[in-house]
């Protein structure tokens, strides 16, 4: 669990980031949580957009996914999501 220090820390670095996926009308399937996984352990935090047709509100689809991948649902504004995991192998965001 993290501090909220920590959360506004996470909230100012993905401020200025452009979502790298998007959840649409195919939901939240077992090759997208992969590809989601992959980018967590590469990137650590990641932006995602969640489509009009996904059927999914922001917190909700943040939810599933902390749920499925163990990771930590940092923002969840209108359609957008933040996620937060440490990297197993190469960290390289150092939290406050």
């Amino acid at each position: 669990m993290i501090t909220s220090k920590q959360r506004s820390y996470l909230r100012s670095l993905a401020n200025d980031m452009d979502p790298i996926f998007q959840i649409g009308k195919g939901g939240i399937e077992e090759t997208f949580l992969k590809q989601v996984d992959d980018a967590l352990e590469a990137r650590e935090i990641i932006k995602l957009k969640i489509l009009n047709n996904s059927g999914y509100e922001a917190r909700e689809a943040s939810d599933i996914i902390c749920e499925e991948l163990g990771c930590e649902g940092i923002q969840a504004i209108g359609n957008k999501i933040v996620l937060y995991r440490k990297s197993a192998k190469k960290p390289k965001i150092e939290l406050p």
